[in-house]
């Protein structure tokens, strides 16, 4: 196991309810402080559900500690001061606000503290995503979906994540922008930013990823480590296609 052995995020027989529907049972996860950690699974599996009951947007049962700490009552404010950071599955950006003010905008708990060196940072998400420097001027939701994920990262990264969460975030994209934001995760792994990633790009997030859990029907299945998974048949028949189990023979 990567990292310094502190444990990050530890979930303890967690829960996700919607109305009469358990979308996740009994889940027990831990993340270490430098880990990259994937979910992975199909779809409907309990991934993002699992990720809305940690950030308290679902209803949801068991014990989920952060750094050490019970998390009870839980907002997305309170949360990003905690340093936990959601990339969320639809990005959610202000698509009539311009590149920069979106990426402000995700240190405003920073400049609330009154804290230093937000423009610093800036130049960190520029530099590690060029395209957002040219088009800083531009209305985020004019631009193209990759460049909406890199800027939706990007925002996430501007609040000094300790932890930072992205629900799916190759959805919707071609496959070289899929290979490129995956890259630019690598980087940020490699500096030694804790990930937790939920994936349906089983490939990719096992590549990134130190370890994995793989949940079926919200139940977990299958853990370990990544480079384990990867090669594992019964992952390989289920989630990583013809070409792995050619690869295989």
């Amino acid at each position: 196991m990567r990292g310094t052995g502190m444990l990050m995020l530890e979930l303890t027989d967690f829960s996700v309810r919607y109305g009469a529907v358990e979308a996740v049972r009994g889940l027990s996860l831990e993340v270490a402080e430098g880990e990259a950690i994937t979910l992975i699974g199909p779809n409907g599996a309990g991934k993002s559900s699992t990720l809305k009951g940690i950030l308290g947007l679902e209803r949801s049962k068991g014990v989920v500690r952060y750094r050490g700490q019970e998390l009870k009552k839980r907002t997305p404010e309170a949360l990003a001061e905690l340093g936990l950071v959601l990339v969320p599955e639809k990005r959610e950006l202000f698509s009539s606000m311009e590149v920069e003010d979106n990426l402000l905008l995700g240190a405003f708990t920073r400049f609330r503290r009154g804290e230093k060196g937000l423009k610093e940072d800036l130049e960190r998400v520029y530099t590690l995503f060029p395209r957002l420097r040219e088009r800083r001027r531009q209305l985020a939701g004019t631009m193209s979906g990759g460049e909406q994920q890199m800027l939706a990262i990007g925002r996430a990264l501007m609040a000094k994540p300790k932890l930072l969460l992205l629900d799916e975030p190759s959805l919707g994209l071609a496959p070289l922008i899929v290979a490129e934001i995956f890259r630019i995760l690598g980087g940020l792994k490699s500096q030694g930013v804790t990930i937790l990633v939920v994936e349906q790009n089983a490939r990719m997030a096992l590549r990134l990823a130190d370890r994995g859990y793989v949940l079926e029907a919200g139940e977990l299945v299958m853990q370990g480590q990544a480079s384990e998974l990867l090669h594992d048949p019964r992952v390989i028949e289920s989630y990583l296609g013809i070409r792995a189990r050619e690869e295989m023979r």
